[in-house]
């Protein structure tokens, strides 16, 4: 989402923008249409039958790296190690950090964050790590979100078929919270909401994880929803339908999918990190474990704050796609006019 949208706005401003991705599992492009103004540049890269995690990190590495041409462009930019490392010299956006124990995982992360000869963090926080762990100071420029596209949307479909549901965006994996949401929901009312989890595709594989989620669920015995990917169009409904957005996630760099939630004009609750602190104060509850995560879940459902919620609105509509776009090319233009 991050790229496709700054990709837009980037060139939305007059500049050539090419995105260039793998294409796993046959696909061809990307979730939604992109704006016929960005150039897609897909690279092959089919599933292998047993492949571990490690051998195709390395194996996309080299896909993308032998594709690619970082001649033809005078600013190169990865988003993530897979492509910092496939590109060679580049301008990197660390999204957050994360601690791996896949030995060419962890590799990958490292070179991705040595190599580069400028960064950007979206949030200070993010930029407060990379600063302490390895001494890089990086840009900071926040995400945008399409707040229009939220603050138009009806949930009345979503609340038709679900009744009133408390909603979390991100799939079941450990870095999402998903157990801690699991428990804190045991402690509401089922009857009185119901819990609704959309997306999960990731490159990791979290079988374990999953497996000990639906043990959980199955011991404490709640019956959450699970949608898995939901259609781009189909997005805006669900969260605009949602009582509450739940936001438990024990790493993020800056939260998009919870400022969705706030342009929609749904009730936030985050756990208590620092960089929630940064984006959502004045917007969100912040919860600092279980038992405060259901208390500030069941205050938002059933008491939602109108205040917070038009600063939450306000919030969401200040951080445009295309302020961060501007952003990126100022700091495009005063690379370029260095040595480097």
């Amino acid at each position: 989402m991050h790229t496709l949208a700054l990709a837009e706005a980037l060139a939305e401003l007059g500049a050539e923008v090419t995105v260039w991705s793998l294409g796993r599992g046959g696909d061809l492009g990307f979730f939604r249409p992109v704006d016929p103004r960005v150039r897609v540049r897909i690279v092959p890269c089919p599933d292998v039958d047993g492949e571990s995690l490690g051998v195709r990190v390395l194996r996309s590495i080299t896909l993308l790296g032998d594709a690619f041409d970082p001649a033809s462009y005078d600013v190169v930019h990865a988003q993530d190690c897979i492509s910092a490392n496939a590109a060679g010299p580049c301008i990197r956006t660390v999204h957050h950090l994360d601690h791996f124990t896949t030995p060419e995982l962890a590799a990958c992360h490292e070179r991705a964050i040595v190599r580069p000869w400028a960064h950007v963090c979206v949030s200070g926080a993010v930029a407060g790590e990379l600063a302490d762990g390895w001494g890089i100071t990086a840009t900071v420029i926040p995400n945008g979100v399409d707040a229009a596209r939220f603050a138009a949307a009806s949930g009345s479909d979503w609340r038709a078929r679900f009744g009133s549901y408390i909603l979390t965006v991100g799939g079941i994996e450990p870095r999402k919270g998903s157990i801690d949401l699991l428990e804190a929901y045991a402690l509401l009312n089922p009857a009185e909401h119901r819990l609704v989890i959309a997306g999960g595709e990731t490159l990791f594989d979290y079988r374990d994880y999953r497996a000990a989620w639906e043990a959980r669920a199955a011991e404490l015995g709640v019956s959450p929803v699970v949608l898995g990917p939901v259609a781009h169009d189909d997005l805006p409904g669900l969260v605009a339908g949602a009582a509450a957005f739940a936001f438990p996630s024990t790493k993020e760099g800056f939260g998009l999918a919870a400022m969705e939630a706030l342009a929609a004009g749904v009730p936030l609750v985050t756990r208590d990190l620092p960089v929630f602190r940064e984006v959502f104060t004045g917007a969100a509850l912040f919860a600092a474990d279980t038992p405060a995560l259901a208390r500030a879940l069941r205050e938002a459902a059933l008491t939602p704050d109108l205040s917070r919620r038009a600063a939450g609105r306000d919030l969401a509509f200040r951080h445009s796609w295309k302020t961060a776009a501007q952003s990126h090319l100022d700091l495009y233009t005063s690379l370029l006019g260095t040595s480097r």
